[in-house]
């Protein structure tokens, strides 16, 4: 008798979890087909065969890239090569990536880029042997680490000259768990995105199956770690306004976005959130109009049963008029894999685009 309730209770759990598992297929949009939108001058970047999860650009054009991450669950075709950080010049005519050398004793084997976040520090020395304010305008490049899947934020100082990287500390807290992006908003001041409650891959698979929302957005200070924003299912990629009024979170499994409002001790308020019918991963901002650019995958089964030959898609999308109450949403670039395969994140420098990849190639257009 006990044997037969056993069996009976594990087939009603199996029939629920098959029912809550439909249910997350459904939810994700898990069968969608995009329309090819691609624009005419697009190619490939050679030298970026490994992913290129985060893209951060400076003023100047100066691109950093995240590559060669390792995530579970995902694909990955380079298992046994360390991460990189590549660096791309957006003013040369035939731009190409150049891998950027570490010193400063990091250990780069076990190095896992995921979320990138450039911080310039625009300090102003008054010199007095010769009289004038010095503008310091040293680039720091700080990086979401996943070493043995643990969570870090390293801080790199970057040498121009030598295009070279130069590692200063790593940052580690008991809140910095499944960290997915980073924001950097002053000097060892920035937001961090957690995308998932469980470290478990198995436990983590049911909370996303449940919807359990139970991520959140930490801020980060010397004097301060707090959680600031919670509630997001699985929230992912996060960036800025430029007036640094406002703060954008990307809930991936919950296609939408959270428009937060920034305040002097650092909390965020919920104003909005944008609801866009994909999943959303990284996002930028367009710094000559203040639009969103989304890194998008509209077929996050194919992402997760990878097979070559019926492989994820890619899409791109732009949100214009943010604030508004009617915000204009459009597809910048779209398409079926054939191209490109699980666009993570697009950012844009003066009619040019960069495509990044969360494990696949990088595609550059001239828009």
């Amino acid at each position: 008798m006990g044997k037969l309730v056993a069996l009976v209770l594990l087939g009603v759990g199996l029939s629920l979890v098959g029912e809550m598992f439909l249910a997350f297929r459904e939810r994700v949009n898990a069968s969608r087909e995009v329309e090819p939108v691609e624009p005419e001058n697009c190619h490939l970047i050679e030298e970026l065969e490994s992913g290129s999860e985060d893209i951060d650009i400076l003023p100047s054009g100066l691109a950093f890239i995240s590559s060669g991450l390792k995530y579970p669950g995902m694909p990955n075709f380079a298992p046994d090569e360390p991460g990189k950080i590549f660096l791309m010049d957006l003013n040369e005519q035939n731009p190409r990536a150049q891998a950027l050398e570490i010193s400063g004793g990091f250990d780069k084997e076990l190095f896992n880029p995921h979320g990138i976040s450039i911080f310039i520090d625009k300090g102003v020395t008054f010199l007095e042997i010769i009289p004038f304010f010095h503008v310091d305008n040293t680039v720091y490049l700080y990086v979401v680490n996943h070493p043995h899947m643990k969570s870090t934020v390293e801080i790199f100082k970057f040498e121009e000259q030598q295009r070279s990287l130069v590692y200063l500390k790593t940052i580690k807290h008991e809140l910095l768990k499944s960290v997915n992006d980073i924001v950097v908003l002053g000097p060892e001041q920035f937001y961090a995105t957690r995308d998932h409650y469980f470290t478990n891959s198995l436990l983590s698979f049911f909370e996303m199956i449940l919807d359990l929302r139970w991520t959140y957005v930490l801020f980060y200070s010397p004097r301060e770690v707090k959680v600031v924003a919670k509630g997001f299912c699985s929230a992912n990629g996060i960036t800025v306004s430029a007036d640094q009024k406002y703060v954008y979170v990307a809930d991936v499994a919950a296609k939408n976005i959270h428009i937060m409002e920034k305040h002097d001790n650092w909390d965020l308020t919920q104003l909005k959130v944008i609801q866009l019918g994909t999943l959303v991963d990284n996002l930028t901002v367009d710094p000559a109009t203040g639009d969103i650019l989304a890194g998008c995958h509209p077929n996050p089964m194919k992402l997760l049963n990878y097979n070559p030959e019926d492989p994820p898609g890619s899409e791109v999308l732009r949100i214009q008029n943010v604030l508004s109450e009617k915000p204009r949403v459009s597809t910048v670039y779209a398409n079926n894999g054939s191209v490109l395969q699980g666009t993570s994140v697009a950012s844009v420098y003066h009619g040019k685009i960069l495509i990044g990849t969360v494990f696949h190639k990088t595609l550059y257009c001239e828009l």
